[in-house]
This record gives structure tokens, C-alpha cells and sequence, in this order.
């Protein structure tokens, strides 16, 4: 299993990034995949979530509204689109597999059921 992440970098509050994940070593259109965030020094936040068919997503509240999960199953991608950006968004972002569908908030925030992680993509909100 392999998830390597790309696209983020440096932005302004209020600003955009897309960033993106390519899957490998699996059937990537059986698992729902997730993004989660990191600050150093603190605890990996579940951040969104979508279903093997794309056909459900789930939030974090703090992010609702301003981010969008998305999935090209045909290329083995999965999109976090970040609008509306904000200082606390600044953290290093990686999507993971997950072992099993979750329909709720509270399930999506359970971080041991993701089994493959990948390196991260750095994301830094700034003046």
C-alpha cells in the first residue's frame, strides 16, 4: 500500500489549496479513504472522509463548509479542496485508508480504523 500526497504549500487566510493523494497496492475502489492533519508536537485530527463510491462525505466541524473531499476512482485519486483558510488549518495533511466505512461524525473521528498513512503534504497558513 502506497498514499503519496501533493499540493500543498504556502497561503494567505481566506486562500485556496487542493491537495491530492495517489493510491497503489490496493484496490483503491473497495475503501473509503479519509484526510487527517497534524500539527507537531500534537495529536492527528480526523479531518473529512468519503465512501468507496464517493457516494458519502463527512466533516470535521471545524472544517464544514470550507473544505471538500472528493475521489477519481478511475485514476486512483482522492482531493482535499481547502477554501476559506484559516491560521489553524497550518498543519501537515495525509490521507489514509480506511478498513471500515464510517457514517458518523463520532466513528470518523476513531483514527485506528485508517491501516496506511501517507508521508503528508505540508500546508502553511500565513501573512
Amino acid at each position: 500500500v502506497r498514499l503519496v500526497e501533493s499540493g500543498g504549500g504556502l497561503v494567505q487566510p481566506g486562500g485556496s489549496l487542493r491537495l491530492s493523494c495517489v493510491a497503489s497496492g490496493f484496490t483503491f475502489n473497495t475503501y473509503s479513504m479519509a484526510w487527517v492533519r497534524r500539527v507537531p508536537g500534537k495529536e492527528r485530527e480526523w479531518v473529512a472522509d468519503i465512501t468507496a463510491r464517493g457516494l458519502v462525505e463527512a466533516y470535521e466541524d471545524s472544517v464544514r463548509g470550507r473544505f471538500t473531499i472528493s475521489r477519481d476512482n478511475a485514476n486512483n485519486m482522492v482531493y482535499l479542496q481547502l477554501n476559506n483558510l484559516k491560521f489553524e488549518d497550518t498543519a501537515i495533511y495525509s490521507c489514509a485508508r480506511r478498513t471500515t466505512p464510517c457514517y458518523s461524525v463520532s466513528t470518523c473521528r476513531v483514527l485506528g480504523f485508517l491501516d496506511a498513512w501517507g508521508q503528508g503534504t505540508p500546508v502553511n497558513v500565513t501573512l
